[in-house]
């Protein structure tokens, strides 16, 4: 009876503490938002908890100006066409190219693989100079595809490499008997591969989008006025934090929204691709 006290006292402690942690953890969003429906007085006046005080403070005058912004509107859209193609491309590309690395037999297969393991550890730094040099040569500098094509090539090692490691546990039984079947490569790999390895293949799009989503860096250098996505518009309508307030709030809470839609959305395969392979 004692153990059993002793497990529940622990399980209902640790429910509490990660409710704890939950709550701390969403005290900067929640602020972030009560900060965008106050006007620029009231938020040079006090903290974003005064509203609890005087919520008539709550407008909703700084999204009406933030939409009749054609910088930010231009940025939104090119963030998606950013985000949304580099997301796909490399986990196409990175599923495939897993699945040729975990069960194909071609000569110099490991020794490749070595290799794009070994571009885990080249900081996306050093390729800013070489690259916007080639991309200036080929004529994409300043353009959503060099912004695209930059994503695409950083983020495709990292890819490669979490789902070879994936694809690599699926058990080699399923594997022979589609072929038994008369299934070939290509059969296998959209029949077999990707249904079991959906969790993973998920998992690997939050992260990738989540990363281009929210890049500052690579869009400061490989963007043009024309192509810059929202966070560098935010960057460039930044005037001093006093009174650009309206602008930053606003903006950034919209910025998040589509994220956090993103992650929610396929959080079931979230889970399971984190829990995949820890249990048999």
């Amino acid at each position: 009876m004692s153990a059993r006290l002793v497990r529940l006292v622990g399980r209902g402690f640790l429910r509490v503490f990660l409710v704890v942690v939950a709550l701390v953890w969403l005290v900067p969003t929640f602020g972030l938002f009560l900060t965008s429906l106050r006007s620029v007085t009231d938020n040079n006046s006090g903290g974003w908890w005064t509203v609890f005080a005087r919520p008539a403070q709550l407008t909703l005058d700084n999204y009406a100006n933030l939409l009749k912004n054609d910088t930010i509107l231009d940025g939104f859209v090119n963030t998606v066409l950013i985000a949304v193609p580099s997301t796909l491309l490399v986990v196409t590309i990175a599923a495939l190219a897993a699945y040729a690395f975990a069960w194909l037999e071609f000569p110099g297969r490991d020794w490749l693989f070595l290799g794009v393991v070994g571009l885990l550890v080249v900081p996306v730094q050093i390729g800013l100079i070489p690259l916007a040099e080639l991309f200036g040569e080929i004529g994409i500098m300043g353009s959503v595809v060099g912004v695209v094509l930059f994503h695409v090539a950083f983020g495709l090692p990292f890819a490669i490499f979490l789902l070879r490691n994936f694809f690599a546990a699926i058990p080699a039984s399923l594997l022979e008997a589609a072929r038994i079947d008369g299934g070939r490569d290509w059969t296998i790999f959209f029949r077999v591969i990707l249904p079991l390895g959906l969790p993973a293949i998920a998992s690997l799009g939050i992260f990738q989008f989540l990363w281009v989503w929210n890049d500052l860096l690579i869009a400061l250098i490989f963007a043009d006025r024309d192509s810059q996505p929202l966070t560098v518009a935010l960057q460039q309508q930044t005037r001093s934090f006093g009174s650009s307030v309206d602008v930053i709030s606003a903006g950034s809470f919209l910025s998040l929204i589509v994220p956090l839609a993103v992650f929610f959305g396929f959080q079931r395969y979230f889970v399971q691709g984190v829990l995949a392979g820890s249990v048999k």
